[in-house]
């Protein structure tokens, strides 16, 4: 494994960004409230497609925030986030950046109570010009992804936290997403449902999806291709696992 300097980016050798990189943070700074805390603080990092990064550090050190900036529910108080070299902050509207280029997958689930496995899969979709018959018949398919075609009609309530867990991450993925963003995935689950979270999110990944899961848990890390360790809202150290190849 590989230690990396913490502000390195992709770049060729012209001085330009790597056309592998989907996203990347330029010195991306956050405070709250009223500047009195720093929860990220002067970040640069690169992400080239298709990578999977775990992010890694005590709570507290800003993993979540930067989990939040990446996908646009959060805004930085400085610095450029560019989503295949584009300011975040220059697009139209950012509502539909997050619907259409983000999958998100949290450790609470917040699946939607009174709907259904498949109504809630669905319900992402509505931002995309589908006719319902397209809707149902690729929540069927994502759902089978994840092996819950035998629960297509069940309330969140009568499933196991396991269940809703990959009705999450079908869910995530209703949109067809450039990057999977997932806080906590395994938190809540015992070590069989975390092992077939890591399973899918292996299967996603061998599809060419970029990953990039907050967690505490060396087993989720020790996955991904690269790990990126937080302290006091910066980058600490970086590790490569598996080099990305041009």
């Amino acid at each position: 494994m590989l230690q990396h300097d913490s502000h390195a980016v992709l770049s060729s050798p012209n001085g330009q960004a790597d056309n592998r990189c989907i996203m990347r943070l330029v010195d991306v700074v956050r405070h709250f409230p009223n500047g009195e805390v720093t929860a990220v603080n002067q970040i640069s990092l690169s992400i080239a497609e298709g990578e999977y990064i775990a992010i890694m550090g005590p709570s507290g050190c800003g993993k979540s925030t930067l989990l939040n900036l990446m996908g646009a529910i959060d805004q930085p108080t400085s610095g450029t986030i560019l989503f295949r070299e584009q300011p975040l902050s220059k697009l139209p509207s950012l509502d539909r950046f997050r619907s259409s280029a983000i999958g998100f997958v949290f450790q609470a689930f917040h699946l939607l109570p009174t709907l259904t496995a498949i109504e809630n899969v669905q319900v992402a979709m509505f931002v995309k010009p589908w006719r319902v018959k397209e809707r149902v018949e690729r929540a069927k398919h994502l759902l089978d992804t994840v092996g819950m075609s035998h629960r297509l009609n069940a309330l969140p309530n009568r499933l196991s936290i396991g269940e809703r867990q990959r009705v999450a991450i079908a869910r995530a993925l209703a949109n067809e997403p450039s990057i999977l963003l997932a806080d906590e995935p395994t938190g809540n689950l015992d070590s069989r449902n975390g092992a077939e979270v890591l399973k899918l999110f292996k299967q996603i990944h061998l599809r060419k999806m970029t990953l990039v899961v907050i967690t505490h848990s060396d087993e989720v890390s020790k996955e991904a291709d690269r790990i990126i360790y937080l302290k006091d809202g910066k980058i600490d150290r970086e590790v490569i696992q598996r080099p990305q190849t041009a």
